[in-house]
């Protein structure tokens, strides 16, 4: 297919132009959908789905809640014992070396 000798080729600012002014339109109202109408609270069908997914909860055992607790209390003193050594010998660098600045 021949090009017309008399049709211009847009230049790039017209082509730029053109996608600015594309862009600057707002969307489309009629593409939303109408908004589904809210269904009333109804208190008793709430319960009964609260209990039927508390039915779904798989509960540890007394006995994994118990060596977990165990174990939870072991860390948090082993990790007590562990920064009251880095405390003591952080306090007693720092007093040996004012003991030294002051001399």
């Amino acid at each position: 297919m021949a090009k017309d000798p008399g049709v211009k080729a847009p230049t790039t600012r017209a082509k730029a132009g053109a996608r600015a002014a594309g862009a600057a339109k707002p969307p489309s109202v009629a593409a939303k959908a109408p908004a589904a109408p809210k269904k009333p609270f109804n208190p008793v069908q709430f319960a009964k789905e609260v209990r039927s997914e508390a039915r779904k909860i798989t509960w540890t055992s007394w006995k994994e809640t118990w060596i977990n607790s165990v174990l939870v209390f072991i860390l948090v003193a082993v990790t007590a014992v562990f920064f009251l050594l880095v405390d003591g010998s952080l306090s007693f660098l720092i007093q040996q070396l004012l003991r030294l600045a002051s001399s």
